[in-house]
């Protein structure tokens, strides 16, 4: 797969509200894929161990393990 030239990440605020998911069922999910996948963690001074983030790419892999957890549910 071709990886896109990442200009911008969206929050697992944005991407949870976006995908109609919870954010607890995002991260459990996300916790799944590797940098390359497009996640990325953010940590701040503040020590509240950081934000998981998604680039577009991460995005897209994330709706295809969304998927694949729903399959595996049914």
């Amino acid at each position: 797969m071709q990886r896109n030239k990442v200009y911008a990440v969206k929050t697992i605020d944005r991407v949870a509200a976006e995908l109609g998911e919870t954010v607890d069922r995002i991260f459990d999910i996300a916790i799944e894929m590797e940098t390359e996948d497009g996640v990325i963690w953010i940590y701040s001074l503040a020590d509240d161990g950081g934000t998981i983030d998604f680039t577009e790419d991460g995005v897209e892999c994330l709706r295809n393990l969304i998927e694949e957890h729903q399959s595996a549910e049914s």
